[in-house]
């Protein structure tokens, strides 16, 4: 009679261990009081944080957070999901401080988006050079992200700007992924001659991330639902608008997931222990989901809308985005949040 009492003792006790899904990562708020953040960058102990009224927040351990103008020669225009967008570091950063940065502003009573570089100031970072303007935007679907590649090259992601069939135009900046030396030239070796296009046929993208052997993979927000992630290869057309999630031919290249019927509206993305780990908006988590587009798992979901999250040093952060008219926001929203190991 004992075995089996024990037995039943055991059964029991594994029964009530969460599965994978339920597992939630502890985390802690390492800055509050943010305003519609967009972008984590972080240099030698110091996070910066894109704001998309035109702001950077500086803040590093034991120092109060400073919040600076950027200054650029069109103004910043923060309409709809616009404003100050993608933002990165030069690699040089420590010795020329300078970074590059990805805005929305109005020309003729259009919205556009510009790709230029910034100078930090002693209280501001300043427009020092253009190097792509005239990127077709609009109220949404402006992309935004920019990275620097294993390459060393620019990678700059566009949004179809509500107009469609821009994104299977090769001739339109919209709708794409972007490809540049740091200088703002085109690489000799982009897929298409003199052509800033690396691959096309996008949406929404909003996020990017290597795998430590060079795989580029990208989010992308799908049509009602349907959000896409892809594996990015030179010169491939990702299929928007001709198909959406598991829909495609051999003209093009399909996701490695889709979310179907369901709704993330993924942002900014990270690779950490061979998983890629998802910042989602409307999904109010952040994800992992395997290299091959497999195992999705909720990491951290009670901190409600997730603009990016980025791997520092060996950790985990990501920032909130609940203050930029479609969240909820709590007290000390906006915040940039620590994962627990």
């Amino acid at each position: 009679m004992k075995s089996i009492a024990w037995l039943f003792l055991v059964v029991f006790l594994v029964s009530c261990q969460p599965t994978v899904e339920e597992k939630q990562t502890g985390s802690s708020v390492v800055v509050d009081q943010l305003q519609s953040p967009w972008d984590i960058e972080h240099h030698d102990g110091q996070f910066m944080i894109s704001e998309r009224d035109g702001t950077i927040v500086t803040w590093s351990e034991g120092t109060q957070l400073q919040r600076d103008e950027v200054l650029t020669n069109e103004e910043i225009s923060q309409i709809g999901e616009g404003g100050l967008l993608g933002f990165r570091l030069h690699p040089q950063f420590a010795t020329n401080q300078l970074a590059f940065a990805y805005h929305s502003y109005m020309k003729n009573d259009e919205v556009k988006n510009r790709f230029i570089v910034l100078k930090k100031e002693t209280e501001a970072w300043r427009e020092v050079e253009v190097l792509l303007d005239d990127i077709p935007g609009a109220r949404f679907h402006n992309g935004g992200r920019v990275e620097i590649g294993p390459d060393e090259k620019l990678y700059v992601t566009t949004g179809d700007s509500l107009v469609e069939q821009l994104a299977q135009q090769k001739d339109s900046l919209a709708g794409k992924i972007l490809r540049m030396n740091l200088d703002g030239t085109i690489p000799e070796d982009n897929p298409f001659d003199d052509s800033y296009v690396f691959s096309f046929g996008h949406r929404n993208p909003q996020g990017l991330a290597w795998s430590d052997s060079g795989e580029l993979f990208a989010s992308e927000h799908g049509p009602d639902a349907h959000d896409e992630i892809n594996l990015i290869e030179s010169g491939q057309n990702y299929g928007w608008p001709l198909f959406v999630g598991e829909e495609n031919d051999e003209s093009v290249t399909a996701p490695i997931f889709q979310t179907g019927d369901k709704t993330w509206a993924p942002s900014g993305l990270a690779v950490y222990k061979d998983k890629l780990w998802v910042a989602t908006l409307r999904g109010t988590a952040v994800r992992t989901l395997s290299f091959s587009g497999e195992d999705p798992t909720v990491v951290s979901d009670d901190n409600g809308r997730v603009r990016d999250v980025e791997h520092i040093d060996g950790e985990l952060f990501f920032i909130t985005n609940n203050t930029d008219g479609r969240g909820n926001p709590v007290d000390g929203d906006d915040r940039l949040i620590r994962l627990s190991k």
